[in-house]
Formats: C-alpha cells, structure tokens, sequence
C-alpha cells in the first residue's frame, strides 16, 4: 500500500521500506567498495602468468574447480558484494571478446583502487582521481599502438605464424602446453576460417572449433578432426562407411502413436495374426525410401524402434543415436544437412555428405568419427579437437585453454599487430605516462603518477610468482627502459646473470609477443570498472527477499 506521510525527522529510513540499508560517504561506501574489489583482484593476481598458481573452488553442489583462470575462479566464487561484481562483469566481458586478459583486467582494475584508496586519505578529491586516471587512460590508448614491434599478415595468415602468435596465450594457463597445444589450435581455425572477398581477411568463428574431452593418455595424443566426433558408439553392426549420405532425423524413428486411445476388435486369428503386419510393411516402406535416397548413414535424436531398428539392418545402413540437440546442430553443421522433423525420405538438400565415418576406439571407449578428407578443400564447417589428459581437472582446464586459444586466432586474424609480452609493453608504458604526469599542472597529475604505477603490477607479478625478486627485477626494468630498450621483459626462467652468477630475471631478447587487441580492451574495461566503483558515493540496498 502506497502511502503519503513522511517522517522528516526520520529521514531516510522515512522514506523507504523497513529493512533497507544505507551507506555513504568516503569510509562508509567509497572506501568499501574499494576494499572489495582490492580483496577480488588480490585472489586473482596470483594466478597471472605461466607460473601462476591454481585455486581450488568448490561451489555449492559441491563441484570442485581447479584453475588458474581468471574467468573461471571469478564465475565458481559467486561474488554478492555489488562493487567486486562490476569487476567480475568486467571480467566476463574481456572473456566474451578476445577469451584472454580477464586476469590482466581485475588485477589492473583493482591496482588502481589501491592506488586510489591512498590518493583519497592523502586528501584528493573523486573527482580529481577520476579526471586523472582519464588523462592517463587517454595517454595510454594513444602511445599503446606506437609500441607494436610485430605484425602478423592478416591477408596470408599460415598455420605456424598463427600457431606462434598463441602460444604466449596457451602458456600463460598451461605452461608446456602451448608447444602441443598450439599448433593443433592453429589447424583447427585455419581449417573453418573464411576468407573474406572485399578485406582478403580471414574470419574465424570460434562456434567452429569444438573440444571433446577423452580421459586417458598423454595430452601429446590429443588431435585434430576435420568433421565431428559424439562420445557414443553406433546402433548398428555396420561400423564403418566412406563416400556416406547422411539423413539426419531431429525426431525418433518409430511409428507414430494416436493421441486418443482405440479399441481394435479381432474376430478371428487371422486379424491377430496381421495385427503387426500392417505396421511392419509401413516401416520397411518408409526405411526402403530412405535407402533408395543413396543414404548409407541415419543420425537420429530420439529413440529407434527395433523393428525400425531390423530394417536399417536390412538395409546395410548405419545409425546413430544423439539425443543433445546442441550436438545434432553441431553435426549438421559439419556434414551441411537439415534435421528433419518427419520420418521419411529426405531431399538432397536436406541430406548431408561425410567422407568417412567410423568407430574408433579411443582410451578404451568408443567414440564414432564424421571425419571430412576429400571435401576439406570445399570448406569444412566444423572441426574437433580431441584432447587427452590423465584427470578430468586437467582435461577442463585444458579446455580452457583451448577455448582462449580459439578466440586469440580471432584476433590475430581481426587485427595481426603483437606488441612485447612478458611484461614488457605495461612497463614501457609505466616510464611513458610517468614522464606524461611530469608535464602534467594541477592535482591530476598525482592521479596520472599513481595510474602508472598500477601498471608496474603485471612484471612485479610476473617475477614475484616465478620465484624471484621483484623489486631488483623492477628496478632492473626501469633502468633498462629508460634506456630505450621498450622489449625488455620478465624472465620467467630466470636466466643467469653473467656477472655475478645470480637470476636476474629480465629479458633483454624478448620473443614473447601479446596481442595489441587484447590489451587495449583489457585496459579499457578495467578503466571502465575501477571509474563506475570510484563514482559510487552511496550504496542503498533494500531488504533481500525470503528465498523459499
């Protein structure tokens, strides 16, 4: 009930609903949001990098998720506090766009929090912080592209150029990997990317490459098929057609039953005895004339019956039962069929083409195989990649990789430029803006100072997870930085320095390249997420409601 009276002396508990919740001002709302979200990106910068470290998740139906995956850990820790979900939505976004950099994007977001909390109790205004941190964001977006040292020809893109583009993007979440993992990502993207007519780019759609997961074996055994492959064995005797039409049926092949019930009155045996016969000559017509089509394969998504069963059989057909319906889009996709929704003979373009399928074992379990050869040249619409690994958290979370793997050759294919990785590229840029907020009047150039600070982050995290240290590793950066050496990296393996005979963890003859892409928008969407948290001034929550 909607009522006129306001206690003015109550304020705002006058105005709203009892059991609401109130915060504002600097400690009350500004400080705790930044607190929360400084609490997330803490959880998750220990996972940057080839070395970083997994977390070990288990939400509440008590499935445990072991990752070093930024998007993954900050979808499984199912965040309530209101500022760290804008940090997580953030994240989900860099995940949806370019499949990497989530981590980059929390832990930089929330590295400018901290740097903010100190600004504000040193007695800076928001809004000073903010229009400091837009100058130097704006610094950024324009000197972040002078630094690309590496460009990937987009209108010729081969499959080892493309392969080495990635691999810094498979190493960061599996270390050793991406020397398997890479080339097989590459083939499979190169296999379904199109190429387009007006820009001569190529165009890969990461709905084309899937991963089926086979427990068991050496990942080195994972592999590359061009077609489909379903974690199922066929119906059939016949487990092996080539040159094979294929008839998909989006429904069950059995005979149809009346929605209102019947009564069949026999007078005699012989009306017992044709009772079947008339629906046993149906199905073998209707089996016969799908046969007679030239088709060797049925896929059906609903059950068989075995008289329809003995005709397919009868017929020297095989079948195949898929009852995911995502799985039977995927595989028309791939043979270039039509599901129909009646049982009967299909028209030629509703019927699909496969060079091979068969059943083949693998890690002890039957799988059947769509594998395109001879019509791979016409444009394969589907690939698979099978991996192989010991345990099924290893199985995920290489599937994770993979599918980072995936969306980075979109990239690379969208925009080729690759600019230093291992640190390299956050640290120039560091020096840059750093030098920027010198030139910089008034009290935004303290915001400007602490910004470049935030990015010191990336190196520091980088050495202090691979075991060194990280304030000579820093300093040895910024020395060789502001000596114009902008490629120079964290070395993760910690090469020995030739003086004294310690790691000294910089690489000068950086080969680690990142994608420009990637980075931009992982910079902009932390901006974006740490500016919405600085501008919230009061929080004002309503009472929750029961949950049943």
């Amino acid at each position: 009930m909607t009522s006129m009276a306001l206690n003015s002396a109550a304020g705002l508990s006058g105005m709203l609903k009892d059991g609401h919740t109130s915060l504002e001002g600097l400690d009350a709302a500004t400080l705790r949001n930044i607190s929360a979200s400084k609490e997330l990106s803490r959880i998750v910068q220990t996972s940057l990098g080839p070395n970083g470290m997994n977390k070990l998740v288990v939400n509440h139906l008590e499935r445990i998720t072991v990752t070093s995956d930024c998007a993954t850990i900050v979808k499984e820790l199912e965040i309530e506090h209101p500022a760290a979900k804008m940090l997580s939505l953030a994240a989900k976004m860099q995940d949806e766009e370019c499949g990497d950099g989530t981590n980059l994007t929390v832990s930089f977001a929330g590295g400018l929090l901290n740097a903010t909390e100190e600004l504000l109790r040193s007695g800076l205004h928001t809004s000073e912080v903010i229009a400091g941190f837009k100058k130097a964001g704006g610094y950024l977006d324009k000197i972040l592209p002078t630094l690309v040292n590496k460009t990937v020809d987009v209108n010729d893109v081969s499959e080892l150029v493309l392969a080495e583009a990635i691999k810094p993007v498979l190493a960061a979440k599996q270390f050793g990997s991406d020397v398997v993992l890479a080339p097989l990502i590459a083939k499979a993207c190169l296999a379904t990317a199109s190429k387009s007519d007006s820009t001569g780019k190529f165009s890969v759609s990461p709905d084309t490459v899937r991963v089926t997961k086979i427990l068991g074996g050496r990942m080195d055994q994972s592999e590359v098929i061009h077609g489909f492959v379903t974690l199922r064995n066929v119906e059939t005797t016949i487990t092996s057609v080539s040159d094979a039409k294929i008839t998909v049926f989006g429904c069950g092949i059995e005979a149809s039953g009346t929605e209102a019930k019947g009564t069949v009155l026999m007078n005699n045996a012989e009306d017992l005895k044709g009772y079947n016969k008339s629906e046993e000559v149906k199905m073998e017509e209707i089996i016969k004339s799908i046969a007679d089509t030239g088709t060797k394969v049925v896929v059906t998504g609903g059950t068989v019956s075995e008289m329809a069963m003995h005709f397919i059989e009868r017929y020297n057909m095989m079948c195949v039962k898929i009852t995911s319906k995502w799985e039977l889009r995927r595989l028309c996709s791939a043979i270039n069929a039509s599901a129909l929704v009646r049982v009967g003979p299909a028209t030629p373009d509703e019927m699909g083409f496969c060079d091979e399928v068969k059943v083949q074992e693998i890690g002890g379990r039957p799988v059947t195989i769509f594998r395109q050869t001879n019509s791979i040249s016409d444009g394969c619409r589907l690939t698979t990649i099978i991996l192989r690994a010991s345990t099924t958290n290893v199985l995920a979370d290489l599937e994770r990789a993979v599918d980072d793997g995936v969306h980075a050759c979109k990239q690379v294919c969208r925009d080729g430029r690759l600019v230093p990785g291992a640190g390299a590229v956050e640290m120039e840029l560091s020096v840059q803006i750093r030098n920027y907020a010198d030139s910089c009047p008034g009290l935004d150039q303290y915001a400007i100072r602490a910004f470049a600070k935030a990015l010191e982050f990336v190196p520091k995290t980088l050495a202090e997870n691979a075991g060194l240290d990280a304030s000579h590793v820093l300093a040895g950066l910024s020395a060789a930085h502001a000596n114009g050496h902008a490629n120079a990296g964290v070395d993760i393996e910690g090469g020995l320095d030739g003086t004294s005979g310690n790691k000294s963890g910089i690489l000068m003859e950086n080969e680690v390249y990142d994608i420009l892409s990637t980075k931009t928008t992982a910079f902009r969407l932390a901006l974006d997420a740490a500016l919405t948290v600085l501008k919230v001034d009061q929080i004002i929550m309503s009472k929750p409601a029961r949950r049943k």
